[in-house]
């Protein structure tokens, strides 16, 4: 089996809180941590919520932003031009910058931007409407979530993409678990081989997306095949909001990063059967039947 080089995916999505200068301070750390990609959250609260969820409190009130969760969701979101200028400045300082959307509206503002990917979250990976915009308009990969997703959604997913041949050329299945923070007994990697398994020659590539503490666990999924590893990102883990404690701090993602690489370069089979490094040890240390 042929590894490719792994891609590091360091989510901020809404761990900026509000503030487009942390924001471009976490894209500045994720880059000197050595990801690959910074990815943000776009969303249309009044688009996607119902009056009701709107209006409901947040069910976190010490996490929240606003007396609803509609209004925290209002808080927390950046405008097509912040999302222009965080995208200038990624490009600025030489990492890749992309979005998940998770409804038409935001769909349509962040296909303008056009980044090389646009993610889609679990939540919305049953939104056709907004996945056919993706699709039929949109020209770069699209990345999809698949946790708490059943079998039957997913092979509807895949079929869609396939209808017009954008499976197979543009379409990328993340393995994930929807939960903040996920316990090690519920991340399931053998998820990302039931993927592999499944639709491996039918996508373009296979991601993992964890929710889970450290960092031990992905080097994992990197081996069972997971290309993409895609993890939230924060610079302190006890700052306001709900999804601090499921990220990794500059220090960790900086490791994992490490990790990867040096599993990537690692998996190989041996180019001689006695490698140069080996020659010397060899000849110093190797029995000699009398």
């Amino acid at each position: 089996m042929k590894y490719k080089k792994p891609n590091v995916i360091a989510e901020i999505g809404c761990n900026h809180m509000g503030d487009i200068e942390i924001a471009k301070e976490l894209i500045k750390l994720a880059k000197d941590s050595g990801a690959d990609v910074v990815k943000f959250q776009k969303r249309n609260p009044r688009e996607l919520l119902t009056k009701k969820q709107y209006q409901t409190p947040h069910p976190n009130p010490q996490n929240s932003f606003g007396n609803t969760y509609g209004a925290h969701r209002e808080y927390l979101e950046f405008s097509v031009a912040d999302h222009e200028k965080l995208l200038t400045y990624a490009q600025k300082i030489g990492i890749e910058y992309s979005s998940s959307v998770w409804d038409v509206t935001s769909a349509k503002e962040i296909i303008r931007l056009n980044p090389r990917f646009i993610k889609v979250p679990s939540a919305s990976n049953n939104h056709f409407k907004m996945l056919e915009l993706l699709r039929d308009t949109y020209k770069g990969d699209i990345h999809v979530s698949v946790g708490m997703t059943t079998p039957k959604e997913e092979e509807a997913l895949v079929a869609f993409f396939e209808k017009t041949g954008a499976a197979k050329k543009r379409l990328v299945l993340y393995a994930c678990t929807s939960g903040y923070p996920v316990d090690f007994k519920d991340v399931s990697l053998l998820e990302i081989t039931r993927l592999k398994e499944t639709y491996g020659e039918r996508v373009k590539e296979i991601g993992f997306s964890g929710h889970h503490n450290g960092i031990a666990i992905d080097i994992a999924a990197y081996t069972l095949g997971a290309v993409w590893v895609e993890r939230h990102f924060t610079k302190n883990r006890t700052w306001k909001g709900t999804d601090h404690a499921a990220s990794l701090e500059p220090q960790g993602l900086s490791k994992l990063a490490r990790n990867l690489h040096a599993t990537h370069i690692s998996l190989s089979f041996k180019r001689e059967p006695i490698l140069p490094v080996e020659k010397e040890q060899r000849k110093k240390l190797k029995y000699k039947p009398k």
